[in-house]
């Protein structure tokens, strides 16, 4: 059984920075698609970023591109989300999630692309 927990959230002002985590257990080898999504107060769940355990190229959403990083280290299965320059809009629950599909296709960034989801760590952003 897969489990996906996530960590590193808080409460930080406009401009600041935040890293979260998210350490996978129970996958065999292999390569396969990890992402970040978040949900707002009152809004759908949205895909942020993904990428491959492995590495390669990584994709975003246009609202987090130059801004946020994805960074996945492939040794100790965890997943890394750089956030900075953070803005109120950015206030959000974030989840990981974790596909066992081997790539990051179009479909990655909405929710039925992933089977494995972490509880969720909330990131507030005060102006």
């Amino acid at each position: 059984q897969v489990q996906l927990e996530e960590s590193g959230g808080g409460s930080v002002q406009a401009g600041g920075s935040l890293r979260l985590s998210c350490a996978a257990s129970g996958y065999k080898s292999g390569d396969y698609c990890m992402g970040w999504f978040r949900q707002a107060p009152g809004k759908e769940r949205e895909g942020v970023a993904a990428v491959v355990i492995s590495g390669g190229r990584p994709r975003y959403a246009d609202s987090v591109k130059g801004r946020f990083t994805i960074s996945p280290d492939k040794d100790k299965n965890t997943l890394y989300l750089q956030m900075n320059s953070l803005k109120p809009e950015d206030t959000a629950v974030y989840y990981c999630a974790s596909s066992p599909l081997p790539r990051c296709s179009s479909g990655s960034w909405s929710r039925p692309y992933y089977t494995y989801w972490g509880q969720g760590t909330h990131v507030t952003v005060s102006s």
